[in-house]
C-alpha cells in the first residue's frame, strides 16, 4: 500500500471523464467558497476530490448539534469546533498539497478583495439568510469579472443558477435593491427555484418560518446540491459543456424524479414573479399580524401557486 501522497495517482480515476491536461488545469485553479455549512462544506470536499488544489474559504461559525442532519463536518467529535478549521483539515486529508487561504472572520467589506484575490470562480455556500454577505460577494464578483455558481438545497433536490461576467447580474435577477430582509428572503426563495416543485410535498408547513429565519434542509439535498454545482464549476473552468446562465436556471427534484430548466426574463421583475411575490407578501403580513407567535409561513395559504407556475415558460 502506498502511504505517501501522489497527486496523479490520487486523482487517476478522474481520467476518462477528464483528459490528463484538464486534470492539471483544474489542479491549478483557485475557488472561493464562503460558508462551510450544509452546502459549502460538501462543496469544498467535492471539489477537492475533483482535484482542485487551491481554495479561499470563509466561515466564522462553529459546529453545533442542530447541524448534524445536513452538514458534512458536523459530528460528536467536532462539536463546538470552528467550521473553517474542521473543513480545512478534511480537505487537506484528501490532498495535503493544497493551498488553502482561510478567512475565519467571515466576509466583510474589509476583506472581500483579499477573499476573492486570484480566484477563478466563486461557489456560494452562504446561509440562506446571509443577505448582506451574499450581496457583497456577488457585487464584487461582478466588478472583478469572476463567474459565480450558486446552488440551494431545495426540498429533496437542488436549484442552481450561474452568473457570468457581462451577463445578467445577481442584483438584476433578484432585484434586492432597498428591500427589507423579509422581502429579500421572499425574492431569494422564489427567484432561485421558480418552478416550485418542492412545495408539492412539504408535509410540515410550520417548519418554514420566514419571520423567524428558519427553513428545513436535508443532508441528501446538500449532497445533490454539491454534485450538481461541482459539475457546473467543472464546465465553466474547462470551457466545455453547456452552461445556462441567469436568467436561466436548473431545478432537479429527486423525490419527484423531475428536472426543469427555468427561464425568467427580468428575474423577479418578471410578471409571474411579481404575482407570486404579491401573494407571498400578503401571507407574510397575515402571519405577522395574526399569528406572530405561531409557526407560520408564506406557503401556508389557500392559494394555487401551482396554477400560476404551470403557466410559466420552461426551457
Amino acid at each position: 500500500m502506498n502511504t505517501g501522497f501522489h497527486y496523479e495517482t490520487a486523482f487517476a480515476r478522474n481520467i476518462g471523464w477528464l483528459k490528463p491536461q484538464e486534470q492539471e488545469l483544474l489542479r491549478n485553479k483557485r475557488i472561493a467558497i464562503a460558508g462551510l455549512g450544509g452546502g459549502g462544506g460538501v462543496h469544498l470536499l467535492t471539489l477537492a476530490r475533483l482535484g482542485i488544489a487551491n481554495f479561499n474559504i470563509a466561515d466564522f461559525d462553529h459546529f453545533d448539534i442542530h447541524n448534524f442532519n445536513r452538514q458534512v463536518g458536523a459530528s460528536m467529535s467536532t462539536l463546538g469546533q470552528p467550521k473553517i478549521e474542521v473543513m480545512e483539515k478534511a480537505a487537506l486529508d484528501i490532498n495535503p498539497e493544497m493551498d488553502i487561504r482561510k478567512f475565519p472572520e467571515g466576509i466583510s467589506k474589509d476583506n472581500i478583495q483579499d477573499f476573492l484575490a486570484g480566484c477563478d470562480l466563486y461557489l456560494d455556500g452562504l446561509d440562506f439568510f446571509a443577505f448582506e454577505a451574499r450581496a457583497l460577494v456577488f457585487s464584487e464578483c461582478e466588478r472583478l469579472g469572476i463567474p459565480v455558481v450558486t446552488a440551494a438545497p431545495v426540498g429533496m433536490g437542488t436549484a442552481i443558477m450561474c452568473f457570468r461576467p457581462g451577463g445578467m447580474s445577481f442584483e438584476k435577477y433578484f432585484a434586492w435593491d432597498n428591500c427589507s430582509d423579509e422581502e429579500k428572503g421572499l425574492r431569494l426563495a422564489i427567484g432561485i427555484a421558480p418552478s416550485g416543485m418542492h412545495r408539492r410535498y412539504l408535509v410540515e408547513k410550520s417548519a418554514v418560518n420566514m419571520l423567524e429565519r428558519r427553513v428545513p434542509s436535508l443532508g441528501l439535498s446538500c449532497q445533490i446540491c454539491s454534485g450538481m454545482a461541482a459539475t457546473e464549476v467543472l464546465k465553466i473552468l474547462l470551457g466545455r459543456g453547456r452552461v445556462r446562465y441567469a436568467p436561466h436556471g436548473l431545478h432537479f427534484d429527486a423525490y419527484l424524479g423531475r428536472v426543469v430548466h427555468t427561464w425568467r426574463p427580468w428575474g423577479n421583475r418578471n410578471p409571474l414573479h411579481k404575482l407570486i411575490l404579491a401573494i407571498a407578501r400578503r401571507q407574510l403580513k397575515k402571519a405577522a399580524a395574526t399569528q406572530h407567535k405561531t409557526q407560520q409561513n408564506f406557503w401556508d395559504a389557500n392559494i394555487d401557486l401551482e396554477t400560476a407556475q404551470a403557466n410559466a415558460p420552461l426551457r
